[in-house]
């Protein structure tokens, strides 16, 4: 009986031990920020935090306010809940904040991407903005005309016939495909024919590649938590070879008008060695990275739209506007309308319309490895001390897009929210008598703030540009209610709907 108990006292202090490896019995030092390991040694608490995010973190806050340290699956995130101390991450990051290391884990994890050599993001710079931009908004424009508007002047009467979609599944399809063929190219007339057959090879290509993204789009949350189902595991194998397959750097290069951006990055990886199969994993990874969260913010950036009566009419009349200044107008048999990146800069309304919509709808976790021991300092003057191996992390969308003291009536619609009363971008937020630099942010902050951002914001008003001057279209249900967020997608950039919103539209020419 004597032998067994210590056989018993052993097996618990080795069990405790490990815990205390694995920071379970983590103790709070002084000056450190309020600590909660949460219910259950090593996990904390990732099974509340992964089941709502936002409501989670509202309940930490309320327990130990501005600034507080949680046990997530075997790591510490200490996360800043009061904006006007957002700035003091931002400028750490460049020195004892590091981005990659969580996102090489995610990404091998999620997209089966790993390289050992880090690239520079000039490249992306280089060709996401300035006269880079310019040519792949035209390429945008080029495709979305090719996939909305292919009907047009064929005398098949599509104008008297209304379609019913759903609107969440109609906006991603629709900007989610022209996005990929912007992006990784178009089939060329050479090997189809003719240029209308090549076209016609996009819609279709197009259509089966964003059915199977959708498929491995909604596997994406469970996957990144690492708790899929068996059967979920196979299928995402499954997908993500179907995807290296399909974006192979073999097949893009058989394809024309592909966009420096991508080429460059392919070349980039080349030159340094990597071998192919992996440059195929990294377009997927592209793919996901430029089109995933595009689609869904169009389908909320319309809907609130079609739910605000004044809204849709002050965004119309830009639109009318904007066309009227540069000489275009939309006939049944004359040439499409060209949106360029100039016109798509004269568009307030609209630019405040889309922040608008991307505070209500956007929800990323900012996280970043902290590289050596260190100290924040809040905006109340407290300054704590935050461990080397930690993670430090930002929730923009409870902590300051959803704050009334920085947005007044947070839940409610305003298009008109980020413009200043002379018609033009308001940057002026304030919490605590102090103005403040972060004040919504959907696409990060710093030195690693997306740098797609120009192209994805052009592809929003182009989709909504294009709706608004060749289509009617009308809810179903004209008192239809705005859709519930689906909480599961928190922290992984646009949010989903619950459900989808039945919708008609018909061209008008």
């Amino acid at each position: 009986m004597g032998f067994l108990l210590l056989i018993l006292l052993a097996l618990l202090a080795s069990v405790l031990g490990g815990f205390y490896l694995l920071g379970a019995v983590r103790q709070r030092r002084p000056g450190e920020p309020p600590l909660d390991r949460g219910p259950i040694p090593w996990l904390g608490h990732v099974l509340e935090f992964r089941r709502d995010t936002a409501k989670f973190l509202e309940r930490m806050k309320g327990k130990h306010g501005d600034i507080f340290t949680v046990q997530l699956g075997g790591f510490y995130f200490t996360f800043l809940m009061d904006p006007r101390s957002f700035g003091m991450v931002v400028k750490e990051a460049r020195a004892k904040l590091d981005f990659s290391k969580f996102a090489q884990h995610l990404v091998q994890k999620v997209f089966g991407y790993h390289s050992d050599h880090r690239f520079p993001q000039m490249s992306s710079n280089k060709h996401l903005m300035g006269d880079g931009l310019v040519v792949m908004t035209q390429a945008m424009m080029s495709n979305l005309q090719n996939l909305m508007l292919h009907s047009v002047g064929t005398g098949d009467n599509n104008h008297m016939t209304w379609n019913e979609d759903g609107l969440f599944s109609y906006s991603y399809n629709i900007v989610f495909r022209a996005g990929y063929l912007a992006l990784f190219g178009n089939e060329t007339p050479k090997s189809t024919g003719s240029m209308e057959k090549a076209r016609e090879v996009d819609r279709v290509e197009s259509q089966e590649l964003f059915l199977e993204f959708r498929k491995y789009d909604q596997l994406f949350p469970n996957l990144a938590y690492g708790v899929l189902l068996p059967g979920e595991k196979r299928e995402a194998e499954r997908l993500k070879r179907l995807f290296w397959n399909m974006l192979s750097v073999q097949k893009v290069k058989t394809k024309e008008n592909i966009s420096v951006w991508v080429h460059e990055q392919q070349q980039e990886r080349e030159e340094h060695g990597m071998e192919d199969f992996m440059q195929d994993r990294y377009m997927f990874l592209l793919l996901w990275a430029s089109q995933g969260n595009t689609g869904p913010a169009a389908f909320w950036l319309l809907f609130y739209l079609m739910k605000h009566p004044d809204a849709m009419r002050a965004v119309q009349g830009e639109v009318e506007e904007v066309l009227k200044e540069t000489g275009q107008e939309v006939k049944h048999e004359g040439p499409f309308i060209n949106l360029t990146q100039d016109m798509l800069q004269k568009t307030p309304i609209l630019d405040s319309a889309v922040e608008e919509t991307l505070r209500l709808t956007s929800a990323p976790v900012l996280t970043r490895a902290v590289l050596q021991d260190m100290s924040l300092k809040m905006a109340d003057g407290n300054e704590y001390h935050i461990r080397e191996g930690d993670r430090v992390a930002l929730f923009p969308y409870t902590a300051v897009q959803m704050d009334p003291e920085v947005h007044p009536d947070p839940l409610t619609y305003k298009y008109d929210r980020f413009l200043t009363a002379e018609g033009g971008k308001k940057t002026d937020f304030y919490k605590g008598g102090k103005k403040i630099k972060y004040y919504n942010m959907p696409w990060g902050a710093g030195i690693t703030m997306c740098p797609g951002r120009f192209f994805a914001t052009n592809e929003l008003k182009q989709f909504v540009f294009l709706m608004l001057t060749y289509f009617d279209f009308e809810l179903k249900n004209p008192d239809e209610k705005i859709p519930d967020i689906d909480t599961k997608r928190w922290g992984f950039g646009s949010m989903h709907p619950t459900r989808d919103i039945q919708f008609r539209y018909r061209l008008r020419f």
